[in-house]
């Protein structure tokens, strides 16, 4: 099989899974090329409300396919920020299901997801110092948002791997699964988010991401939003509510 990341759609949940069985689930450079249009079309999909980040087989990702860095690292280097950059401006929420290795170019992937939930016994790693590479700083600044400085350069520094227990008491990981229970909870969390408010999602990611300049233009959104009238009346009435606004016709 040719490396490649393979997409579904099923229940407005977008799944996108990394395959180089041969590698570990390595990323090269057609992958990264592959991941930022991938995601603007889902975007701009209607029926997708959340997407799924996923590895195949028992590994997420082992990072980057090295044979990429022989040519021109900074180049190698330049298009995983491109993916990650754009992995972490969708505007749905992103879940990624690790199982296995996270690491390098995987664990830069998983950290630009919303959410992260991991198998027990997944490893993650943050490894440029083995390669002798300068961690981006767009990279470095997610990490220590996720985890603190002082394991950010813990990860940084040593390049160690660790396991889905400190993972979880270090914020880089949300929840930890029993082998085989994975799949069966990220369509019940993925269920959830797709049946809320999407309107209450995008403006949270963007707050949440750190951006000041959107204020107005989520107040506008807001103003009158028919949203807001449904959630309340769904309340009351004790039903599930019909959210109708998209991120992928309103921007």
């Amino acid at each position: 099989m040719e490396p490649q990341l393979s997409h579904h759609v099923e229940g407005a949940v977008a799944t996108v899974v990394i395959r180089n069985p041969a590698k570990r689930n390595a990323m090269t450079a057609a992958m990264w090329r592959a991941l930022p249009p991938l995601l603007e079309a889902f975007a701009r999909d209607p029926g997708v409300r959340a997407l799924v980040l996923t590895g195949e087989g028992g590994t997420f990702c082992a990072g980057a396919d090295i044979s990429t860095l022989r040519g021109s690292p900074e180049e190698a280097q330049r298009l995983a920020v491109v993916a990650e950059e754009a992995l972490a401006a969708f505007a749905k929420p992103t879940v990624a299901a690790v199982r296995g290795h996270c690491v390098g170019g995987g664990a830069q992937l998983a950290a630009a997801c919303d959410l992260r939930l991991a198998e027990e016994g997944a490893l993650f790693g943050v490894t440029p110092a083995r390669l002798g590479i300068v961690y981006a700083s767009s990279s470095t600044r997610r990490l220590v948002s996720l985890v603190g400085p002082a394991t950010a350069k813990y990860l940084l520094f040593t390049a160690e791997l660790i396991d889905t227990g400190r993972a979880l008491a270090t914020g880089l990981v949300d929840e930890v699964l029993p082998e085989g229970e994975l799949d069966k909870r990220v369509a019940e969390l993925t269920r959830v988010l797709v049946s809320r408010s999407q309107l209450t999602q995008a403006a949270a990611k963007e707050f949440a991401g750190g951006r000041t300049d959107r204020d107005g233009h989520w107040a506008e959104q807001a103003r009158g939003n028919p949203d807001t009238a449904e959630g309340v009346a769904a309340f009351l009435e004790r039903r599930k509510p019909h959210f109708t606004w998209s991120v992928s016709t309103s921007g």
